[in-house]
């Protein structure tokens, strides 16, 4: 059913909702992998000596990952829709699993602007602002359709979660262990 939903919700169909569960055990299910993934990769950091890195990289991900479900849950309460967030929280967890088959998609895009003339990294870049734009709108589709939102309810859901997101994975490290992320100043 969640490879069904998952599809669904990616060709615009708002029924594929339906096609998750809207109980705390279907969302236990789908936020477990987006926890033991970065678990996995801090303890192997941790383990090549550089546990402070694991400990503030497994942090920052995790706060990450919790941070949608959290404002999901908020904003349904403001736009008086909170008996619907469990779904749709449930469903923005699962909808990592549409990056893999995007991000090939992708490829192959930027391999096709490669043929007709684009450079290898000007390809790439509009390859993957594509991919972002259409991870976006997945991300906006998915909260119309699970809260019942409007279009500006929805992207401004969108825009204050994808901005607490991207704070909670860069910040941490811009002060963090090692210093600054590579390519950005140290201070």
């Amino acid at each position: 059913m969640i490879l069904r939903g998952l599809w669904r919700l990616a060709k615009g169909e708002r029924a594929g909702i339906l096609d998750f569960g809207a109980g705390p055990e279907n969302f236990s299910a789908s936020i477990a992998p987006l926890i033991a993934f970065p678990l996995v990769g801090a303890l192997v950091v941790a383990m090549q000596g550089a546990w402070q890195l694991g400990v503030i990289s497994f942090l920052s991900r995790l706060t990450a990952v919790l941070v949608l479900p959290v404002l999901t849950y908020e904003f349904a309460k403001l736009f008086g829709r909170e008996h619907l967030w469990l779904r749709t929280a449930t469903v923005l967890n699962w909808s990592f699993w549409v990056i893999p088959p995007i991000l090939m998609l992708a490829a192959i895009a930027a391999a096709g602007l490669e043929v007709v003339g684009l450079s290898t990294m000007g390809a790439a870049r509009v390859a993957l602002a594509i991919m972002g734009l259409y991870l976006l709108w997945f991300r906006w589709f998915a909260l119309r359709a699970g809260l019942g939102l409007g279009a500006w309810q929805a992207l401004l859901v969108v825009t204050v979660s994808t901005a607490a997101i991207i704070g909670l994975m860069v910040l941490p490290f811009m002060f963090g262990v090692g210093g600054p992320l590579p390519g950005l100043p140290s201070s």
